[in-house]
């Protein structure tokens, strides 16, 4: 080998390794950012759910929610408005995510009452499955190792396995368990626990697709921890760039909200 040759070769080593610190160097606070990154966009938006259940590969149930979503400067967390779409029995019925606090609101009696982010939607998905959520903000993780994972459709990725603990009281989940894929911190897979250790569930997110300025999951599958034949899948759609007026975020303007 010559001596060009050679000094390509260190060249190229250096060059390799160099790239390997720079990803190792990452902490987990940065990866859960970037990954934050990749699913929400910066600036208020909104965007069309629909989930549907299966049973044992079978759809039983589907609802559709609209959500808007605006992020608060001061502590680095999304509010939410979720407004029911259909079946027609749910339509116009609301839940309102502010800080701490999670109302719903029917518009058959008029009436908003205090809920919880864990609470049921359809099937294996939980309020907090459709909301609008910067990890970094709630969480505190540390790399547990960079492993190759499949995703849901059994391709592999090399990720950092992060394990996530919630630092504060808006938290839904007392632990996660998080894939961030290395080099797009792109969000593969995600396991959830409750406050007693038990693993809840599962979550794939898939279909990585441009919206809104950046590459992000147009679809997650959340298959229950027990029972692998209950599967829930949510496909965001309909995302569009939306200034969201303060009031929107007022419990007690809930009765006269018109969101369209």
């Amino acid at each position: 080998m010559g001596i060009r040759q050679k000094l390509l070769t260190v060249l190229a080593f250096s060059s390799l390794s160099l790239a390997a610190v720079a990803v190792h160097a990452q902490t987990a606070q940065e990866i859960m950012a970037g990954s934050d990154k990749v699913r929400n966009p910066g600036r208020p938006f909104r965007v069309t759910n629909t989930l549907t259940e299966y049973v044992s590969g079978t759809a039983r149930n589907q609802s559709v929610l609209t959500i808007f979503a605006k992020e608060d400067k001061e502590s680095g967390q999304f509010r939410d408005l979720i407004r029911y779409v259909d079946p027609p029995r749910d339509l116009g019925k609301l839940v309102l995510m502010d800080g701490r606090l999670m109302w719903f609101f029917d518009p058959s009696s008029k009436a908003s009452i205090r809920i919880s982010p864990q609470q049921r939607l359809l099937g294996q998905a939980s309020i907090n499955d459709v909301l609008t959520v910067n990890l970094a903000a709630d969480y505190s993780g540390t790399i547990v190792a960079t492993e190759k994972i499949q995703d849901a459709n059994r391709q592999e990725h090399l990720c950092w396995h992060l394990d996530v603990k919630a630092s504060n009281d808006r938290a839904t989940y007392n632990r996660i368990e998080y894939w961030v894929e290395q080099g797009t911190y792109y969000p593969i897979k995600a396991k959830f626990y409750g406050d007693t250790g038990r693993l809840m569930k599962i979550l794939y997110y898939r279909q990585f697709e441009e919206r809104l300025g950046g590459v992000r999951p147009s679809e997650a599958i959340i298959i229950d921890a027990v029972d692998s034949s209950l599967v829930t899948t949510i496909n965001f759609g309909d995302y569009r760039f939306q200034e969201i007026p303060e009031a929107w975020f007022q419990r007690e303007f809930l009765p006269r909200l018109k969101a369209d």
